[in-house]
């Protein structure tokens, strides 16, 4: 018998191009006009997209199906993500040592250099990979509440809201103008107080530079549209934008401003008034109540459980005792039970038998760059596989590490995952399967979140364990797709066939409590940074996705139907109860 791995990978291969006639007819993504400066198709990144090919993972096989509204926002906000976080790399590499500022901008000393995002929305546009480009009043199709954007303009890639500035969109109804959806982003005084009624400024009627003065707001555009959604009572869609201080690597002691948009659902513009402004001009202040039976957003739960001195249903401090760098809470709501007794470990424990040699390492003094000619980068494909957020850019059949016979810093780039858990985790009871993870901040696409470790079994020690295998793990069953050159072939046959187990039941870290999901947030990447064994790689899980607070981590466990027998050899079937759309309904 053998176990299944984590979250089956299959990798897509889109190729980009910065030529518009090579594409579907452009889509118009605003009423307003404004894109935020150009797209640079003359750049050094937008050059380099001709013949890039991005590899990113895809839900697990027996997922939603293709014509699941929900697949394909997550999909399509997939794909946006891996562009952003390949066009960072290529402008790393091509400029040197960069800071990635708010929204997609990079600077290095003082110098504006191009928006990431902004390049990414036009690789997709002009490839016709947006969804719901048709506006809309009401909710829009696959988008959930709670849903969590880095840039703005992922909101008119999945058709939340158009404009990449204006805060207020609108469309014609039967002649007359009627708002579709409103950003809360900081830019005005907006009272979020009272979580489900908002009070929004209008636009319009701000000082825009030195030269221009103040004036009072008009009833015209988006604000007539939003005082006509009064008398027609249509629904309004509120996203909020949030900007809060982010350590985005635990060895960075300086933290960055960081946005993010959150869909908070459907309102109703109850009220509009005037007052006097800031600059002592006339605003329009709409007021808008949130409608009933709607989920709510997870930074309510977190807000009071900050006012409070101890977390709701918190029955264990830290089941890491320690051992981790952030302690890991236990949460149980559900009923008074405690997570089953086990040995945390924070690295993998192996056997004596295992004894692996270390790889030589590179040279590089500081900070490792391609520019630098590191060794660990050529074994990358001659790239570092990290942006300097320490996002993973793109899926591979390894990752190499930087490791212990480096030069380099413990700060490293190219040693994201060495660094330990970033994010606060913690395990919670769930209604119908048991223990599971979430985190309480809001965790980027592509990032680091633990490693999946325990002992090391060999393939006659697994076999033995078949009365009792929910915590195995075989490496290299993670790897499904082939990649198309010969030695990735061989690195995936040489992976798959490696014979040996992870066993997280007795010994293990809080991976070990990861569910399963027919449609994961969660992906398994092999990494090696401390031997030069590609049989024995590190399961390291990332972000799919934009993952919002308190939302439950998964994988697939990739189980295959009619292979797991028990120890009289007859075919064991389990029950699947994710809740993902599309659920095929069983794990094995």
């Amino acid at each position: 018998m053998k176990s299944p791995g984590l979250s089956s990978k299959k990798k897509k291969k889109v190729h980009v191009s910065n030529d518009v006639n090579e594409g579907p007819d452009a889509l118009v993504l605003g009423d307003d006009g404004d894109h935020d400066g150009d797209f640079a198709t003359n750049s050094p990144v937008s050059r380099n997209l001709e013949e890039c090919e991005i590899s990113f993972p895809r839900f697990g096989p027996r997922s939603s199906g293709h014509g699941d509204d929900r697949y394909k926002v997550r999909e399509t906000l997939r794909l946006f993500n891996a562009t952003c976080r390949k066009l960072l790399q290529l402008e790393e590499e091509e400029v040197g040592n960069l800071v990635e500022g708010e929204e997609g901008r990079s600077k290095q000393l003082g110098r504006k250099l191009r928006r990431i995002d902004l390049i990414a929305s036009q690789v997709l546009k002009t490839k016709g990979i947006y969804v719901n480009t048709t506006k809309r009043i009401g909710a829009v199709p696959g988008v959930e509440v709670g849903d969590e954007f880095q840039y703005r303009v992922e909101l008119a890639v999945v058709g939340i809201h158009f404009p990449f500035q204006s805060g207020i969109d609108s469309m014609k109804v039967d002649e007359l103008v009627l708002a579709t959806s409103i950003v809360t982003s900081g830019a005005y005084q907006d009272d979020a107080e009272n979580a489900d009624v908002l009070r929004y400024c209008g636009q319009g009627g701000n000082v825009l530079g030195k030269s221009k003065q103040p004036e009072d707001q008009k009833l015209e555009r988006g604000n007539l549209a939003l005082k006509n959604c009064i008398d027609k009572k249509t629904p309004v869609r509120v996203v909020r934008g949030w900007k809060e201080m982010v350590r985005i690597d635990p060895l960075d002691s300086k933290p960055k401003m960081v946005t993010s948009y959150v869909y908070d659902g459907l309102y109703t513009v109850t009220d509009c008034c005037t007052e006097k402004g800031p600059h002592g001009k006339q605003v329009f202040m709409f007021e808008l109540r949130r409608n009933p039976g709607q989920p709510d957003l997870a930074w309510k739960e977190l807000k009071k459980s900050s006012k409070s001195k101890v977390r709701p249903g918190l029955c264990v401090t830290d089941i890491s005792c320690g051992k981790e760098r952030i302690p890991i809470w236990a949460v149980n709501t559900i009923d008074d039970g405690k997570p089953p007794p086990f040995n945390y470990i924070s690295k993998m424990m192996y056997p004596d038998w295992y004894s692996p040699n270390p790889p030589k390492g590179c040279n590089c003094v500081g900070q490792c760059s391609v520019r630098k000619k590191c060794a660990c980068a050529q074994r990358n494909d001659g790239a570092i596989p990290y942006n300097r957020n320490g996002a993973l850019v793109e899926t591979k059949t390894l990752v190499y590490e930087c490791g212990p016979h480096c030069k380099c810093p413990p700060s490293c780039y190219n040693r994201a995952t060495q660094r330990g858990i970033k994010f606060q985790l913690e395990i919670f009871k769930t209604q119908a399967r048991g223990w599971g993870v979430r985190a309480l901040s809001s965790i980027p696409s592509g990032s680091f979140i633990c490693e999946y470790v325990g002992e090391l079994l060999d393939d006659v020690e697994a076999e033995e364990k078949i009365g009792n295998d929910e915590y195995l793990f075989d490496i290299g069953q993670n790897l499904i797709d082939s990649p198309a050159n010969s030695d990735d072939e061989e690195m995936t046959a040489e992976l798959k066939g490696g014979g040996c187990t992870i066993d997280a039941l007795t010994y293990g870290n809080v991976g070990r409590f990861i569910n399963h999901s027919c449609a994961p947030n969660l992906w398994a990447q092999n990494v090696i940074y401390d031997n030069d064994d590609k049989r024995m790689p590190h399961v390291m899980l990332f972000a799919m996705e934009n993952i919002p607070p308190l939302q439950e981590l998964t994988y697939s466990y990739n189980y295959s139907f009619g292979q797991i027998r028990d120890s009289d050899g007859n075919v064991k079937v389990k029950s699947c109860y994710c809740g993902a759309a599309g659920c095929s309904g069983r794990l094995y």
